[in-house]
């Protein structure tokens, strides 16, 4: 994964187009989603839901993990909507192969309660957070412009069950190799900020601040902000 929560422009020829569009008329561009579920009545019900929000645009779906990371690749969506549970490709290994091929779509995990042994290998993929598949339509869409604008999505029931892994494996702390300011970085992280957030708190710009969490990752070995976020809560560096 290239960065941990800051968007850049799609690649797909269509997400330029759209980009293109957007910057002509003036009007910020809208967060373009891709929905993968393996059920075309869910997919309909999102799409009717979402196609109503001003700020989001639905430009494309998939039936099962392999059709999305195809899509993915044509499309350029800022936000991925993915099903875990599909047949052939799931969610979590289709999650890694589009981070494999250096896909920065933000991935939000749709599942339901009882599957949290599934959820956390996929927050560990690099996915930026869950909802759940009875979720309301507005905090849905809210969800999706909170991953849009960088943050980490964590219920306390899954942040608790990666805590415990964790623990059950512990590694040699790595802190000590931090800035003070890369401490603060990471705490504000933890505490949930986007990269913009950050850059306020901090009087920072956010070119500054996306440098830090790189430089965080890179130190730590870690992968996204989940980890990250993970991390910080387990050496105490949050509030």
């Amino acid at each position: 994964m290239a960065d941990a929560g800051e968007r850049t422009a799609p690649t797909g020829a269509a997400g330029r187009e759209g980009e293109g569009a957007g910057a002509a008329s003036g009007a910020p561009r809208p967060i373009r989603v891709l929905l993968v579920d393996d059920h075309q009545v869910v997919r309909r019900g999102l799409r009717t839901f979402l196609e109503i929000q001003d700020d989001i645009e639905v430009v494309g779906e998939a039936a099962d993990g392999e059709e999305g990371i195809a899509r993915a690749a044509e499309l350029g969506p800022d936000v991925i909507l993915m099903d875990v549970k599909m047949p052939g490709t799931d969610g979590v290994e289709a999650l890694r192969t589009l981070r494999s091929l250096g896909n920065e779509a933000r991935v939000l995990i749709v599942t339901s309660f009882t599957e949290q042994r599934t959820v956390v290998p996929a927050l560990r993929a690099g996915a930026a957070g869950y909802v759940y598949k009875d979720i309301d339509p507005e905090a849905l869409a809210g969800a999706i412009r909170s991953v849009h604008a960088g943050h980490v999505l964590l219920q306390p029931e899954v942040a608790r069950t990666l805590l415990a892994q964790e623990e059950q494996a512990p590694q040699p702390s790595r802190g000590g190799s931090l800035t003070e300011r890369e401490r603060e970085v990471l705490g504000l992280i933890a505490d949930g900020r986007s990269n913009r957030e950050i850059a306020r708190a901090l009087v920072l710009s956010e070119k500054t601040v996306k440098t830090h969490v790189s430089n965080i990752l890179m130190k730590l070995d870690l992968a996204d902000r989940t980890q990250a976020a993970l991390w910080a809560v387990r050496h105490g560096y949050s509030d």
